[in-house]
């Protein structure tokens, strides 16, 4: 991937495509999650309206990048996501409601 604008189109193009897995982390986060319950399509929302802010060029068995994003009721929503370049799927690691204590606007993790 040569840029962050690269890994948000081809995130963006298979979520369009529903070429996602979910690992299993993520599906217990979504479902435990301390904010509220986060929906597939509440990720969908965040991830297409999203940016990357943080990047993990060394991550195995592939790449991971973190999207900061807002779903259509402005609930913020930090995604994490690799992509298996074999099977064209992103997967989505982990997701969670970013603690406002613990981020600057969300994009920036606070010292």
């Amino acid at each position: 991937m040569n840029g962050n604008s690269d890994w948000l189109k081809l995130i963006i193009r298979c979520f369009n495509s529903d070429k996602i897995f979910y690992s299993r982390h993520a599906r217990q986060e979504m479902f435990e999650e301390e904010f509220g319950m986060i929906t597939d399509r509440e990720i969908y929302e965040s991830v297409c309206n999203g940016e990357i802010i943080e990047t993990y060029p060394d991550d195995r068995p592939y790449p991971s990048v973190l999207l900061f994003g807002k779903t259509k009721t402005d609930r913020p929503l930090h995604t994490v996501c690799s992509y298996n370049s074999e099977d064209d799927q992103i997967i989505v690691i982990t997701v969670y409601h970013p603690n406002p204590e613990r981020w600057d606007d969300y994009r920036r993790r606070k010292k």
